[in-house]
């Protein structure tokens, strides 16, 4: 499997012959083989040129950059002998017919309540007191099939989330991470700074995988379609936050693994310091490495596996060829 190199200081990234050679500022050289490489991470401050851009063009190699607080900002990502003018007229042809894109938009939606739902129910299967918050999503999902507008759906959706975000006190042990509310820009506290991040490195995860299918990141389903860079990606993390990043998020901080001295508050923001996006990036890339079986699959499969295949069942959705349907948890 190729592999994902993460750049967290600051420095030069140059072209070494047909390899990649990193400089940091304390002039430490580190060499970045490609052969096996997918793509490059940037979260420092970072100087490269157009000699590295054609190397990355040639192996296929995707960079995307991030900016000092860990939000994505762009990539750069060689793309020509995937490009689908067929595949990006029927993305069109479903985001212009209200009915299409209903249909398209209420599946993410529901994939998404569900996992949370399921993150629920695993934890009251070990004793955390989360039936009211079960069954107020439960019935709210339920007005899900009586929405025929976007408007209406993110509304519907926003207010799950709300009752989401409550079971979080109940799943985190740890005094020093209360959740009061989601904040996203900026982060409040450092519940929100880990949910930011994580959604960033989620965002980017979905992104790297549509690159390799025919569908445009630029046109989503449930997210609006308009001069933002993509919105595709957005529509399938929300399927996958709940049992990708908040696992991940629940994980290091009942076992400890990321703590107070792990973030770092720049005026009304608090966000997680490079220790703390190490921490994470290496538990959640664990996470997505993780295989899980599902019974209509002989083998099992990784989450990141798993984001590919939604993205190739919505293909087959947009070309007649099946029936979208939202992936679920199992367990």
């Amino acid at each position: 499997m190729k592999e994902s190199v993460y750049i967290f200081s600051n420095g030069m990234l140059k072209r070494q012959d047909n390899t990649l050679l990193f400089i940091d500022s304390n002039n430490k050289k580190k060499y970045i083989p490609v052969e096996n490489l997918k793509e490059i991470l940037v979260f420092g401050e970072v100087d490269f040129n157009k000699r590295v851009l054609e190397l990355l063009s040639q192996k296929e190699i995707i960079l995307s950059l991030f900016n000092y607080y860990g939000f994505y900002v762009g990539s750069y990502y060689p793309r020509e002998h995937y490009n689908s003018g067929y595949m990006i007229l029927k993305q069109a042809e479903h985001y212009l017919d209200i009915n299409k894109r209903i249909l398209i938009a209420k599946n993410f939606v529901e994939g998404a309540v569900k996992n949370s739902v399921k993150n629920l129910k695993y934890y009251k299967r070990r004793e955390k007191d989360l039936d009211s918050e079960i069954s107020e999503i439960m019935t709210k999902l339920k007005k899900l099939n009586d929405v025929s507008n976007i408007s209406k759906l993110m509304q519907i959706e926003g207010e799950i989330k709300k009752t989401y975000y409550k079971s979080f006190n109940k799943i985190i042990e740890n005094e020093s991470f209360k959740f009061e509310k989601r904040n996203k820009r900026p982060p409040i506290d450092r519940i929100n700074a880990l949910i930011s991040f994580s959604n960033s490195i989620i965002y980017n995860a979905v992104l790297r995988e549509i690159y390799s299918t025919h569908l445009d990141p630029r046109i989503g389903f449930l997210h609006y379609t308009n001069f933002r860079r993509f919105s595709l990606n957005l529509d399938i993390a929300e399927i996958f936050k709940p049992v990708i990043g908040d696992k991940v998020i629940f994980k290091v901080i009942n076992k400890g693994i990321i703590k107070e001295r792990d973030f770092e508050k720049d005026l009304n923001r608090i966000f997680l310091n490079n220790s703390g996006k190490r921490k994470f990036i290496e538990e959640i890339e664990k996470r997505m490495g993780e295989t899980i079986k599902l019974k209509k699959f002989k083998n099992k499969v990784s989450y990141r596996i798993l984001i590919r295949m939604e993205l190739y069942k919505l293909e087959k959705h947009l070309l007649g060829e099946d029936i979208y349907k939202p992936f679920v948890m199992e367990w």
